[in-house]
């Protein structure tokens, strides 16, 4: 995450609207992150629910995306 010193914000204003336009951006402060910028569009995404994760019970997942995911689990555990 790119960050910017929050004394330097009045100076570096373009920059940090630009970087924040891509990906959220961390205002630090002592050395520290302090706060987060970002675009309206990703707040709205993060709280409006519409994120790209989606949680589901692995019971309710169809059959081949278990299997696909039994596989994947297997192939992971043994270091493939």
């Amino acid at each position: 995450m790119k960050q910017f010193k929050a004394g330097d914000l009045t100076r570096n204003t373009g920059d940090l609207f630009e970087a924040a336009t891509v990906a959220p951006v961390a205002i630090t402060k002592h050395r520290k992150p302090r706060f987060v910028v970002m675009s309206m569009e990703r707040f709205e995404a993060l709280t409006s629910g519409r994120g790209s994760q989606v949680a589901v019970d692995v019971a309710d997942m169809p059959e081949d995306l278990g299997k696909l995911l039994d596989k994947g689990l297997e192939d992971y555990f043994r270091g493939r």
